[in-house]
């Protein structure tokens, strides 16, 4: 079992505001999609990197561009621009950090240019 965490700070004021707008019922409906398909994402993720409906696969380009393994999971599939959690294992043993949320990349020949990651 893994711990999920957010990297900092981007991705933690990402779910805090996320977060504090669901718990204060003042998310709109694309929120609270959103934050639904993140937990199912992260409950997946915490027990099973590997879990087949999330597809996950290390993205070399952004490996080598951070100097750590990235991985890629699924957030949805079958849309356009459906989303991504870019994450790397650690800081410690047991934790995963998510580092980004992504639509998929559309351009193949510089598909995660634009992609920026927090920090863990």
């Amino acid at each position: 079992m893994f711990n999920i965490r957010m990297g900092i700070p981007e991705m933690k004021n990402f779910w805090e505001t996320l977060s504090q707008k669901i718990k204060e019922e003042k998310a709109g409906k694309t929120e609270k999609i959103l934050f639904k398909k993140l937990l199912a994402c992260f409950k997946k993720l915490a027990s099973d990197p590997k879990y087949p409906g999330l597809c996950t696969h290390d993205i070399e380009v952004l490996s080598r561009r951070y100097g750590i393994k990235v991985w890629e999971s699924y957030l949805e599939n079958k849309k356009p621009a459906a989303g991504r959690v870019f994450w790397v294992y650690g800081p410690n043993q047991s934790d995963i950090t998510i580092i980004a949320i992504e639509p998929h990349p559309d351009d193949k020949k510089s598909a995660y240019k634009e992609i920026t990651l927090s920090s863990m």
